[in-house]
C-alpha cells in the first residue's frame, strides 16, 4: 500500500479541531510551549482570521485528511515599527516527529513570509532539553541565536528560561 503524501497547504477552518487537539498535548503536557491552557476552535478561528487579516501565514501539513503538524507567523510585537518583523510557531502532532514535518513546515512558513514582505522572522524556544530538535531545526533553515532571556516563565513547578533566534528574510 502506497503512504499517502504529505501537502502543506493553508490551514481552513476544518483543520482547527485538529489544531486544537495537537495544541492541548503541547499546553498539558509540556513546557515546549508556555501556553498552559489549550485553545478551543472558537479562539483558533479568531486567530486564523486574524492571522489572514494581517498577511501572516497559517500552514497545515496534512496527509490522508489528517493534520500531522501546523506552523503559523504572528506578529512580533504590535507596534507599527516592527510591522516587517514576525514570531513563527511549529507544532507537530504527538509521533509525527523525525519525517521531516517540521522542516517542511518551516521551509514553506518562510517561503511565504517572505512573499508578503516579511524581513525578520524570530524563533522564541523554551530552554529546555525537549526542544533542542527544535533549535536544530531553526539552525539548519538558517537561523542564529540572538539571546536568551532568564527565568521569564514558570510551568509545570519549573522556572523556565527563552532562547532568542532569527533569521532575516529578502536579503
Amino acid at each position: 500500500m502506497a503512504e499517502a503524501s504529505l501537502t502543506i497547504r493553508p490551514a481552513e477552518p476544518r483543520d482547527l479541531a485538529q489544531v486544537v487537539m495537537i495544541q492541548t498535548h503541547y499546553a498539558h503536557h509540556t513546557v515546549i510551549t508556555f501556553s498552559e491552557e489549550p485553545m478551543g476552535v472558537s479562539e483558533w478561528a479568531a486567530e486564523l482570521a486574524e492571522k489572514r487579516a494581517a498577511g501572516h501565514p497559517f500552514l497545515v501539513a496534512a496527509e490522508a485528511g489528517v493534520v500531522q503538524g501546523f506552523a503559523y507567523a504572528g506578529h512580533w510585537r504590535r507596534k507599527s515599527a516592527y510591522r516587517h518583523t514576525v514570531e513563527d510557531t511549529v507544532y507537530l502532532r504527538p509521533g509525527a516527529q523525525g519525517r521531516g514535518i517540521g522542516r517542511a513546515l518551516l521551509a514553506e512558513l518562510l517561503i511565504r513570509c517572505e512573499e508578503a514582505g516579511h524581513r525578520q522572522v524570530i524563533a522564541v524556544l523554551s530552554e529546555d532539553e525537549s526542544t533542542r530538535a527544535s533549535y536544530v531545526l531553526h539552525e539548519k533553515l538558517g537561523f542564529t541565536e540572538v539571546g536568551r532571556l532568564a527565568d521569564v516563565g514558570v510551568k509545570r513547578g519549573r522556572t523556565l528560561s527563552t532562547i532568542l533566534m532569527q533569521r532575516s528574510l529578502g536579503r
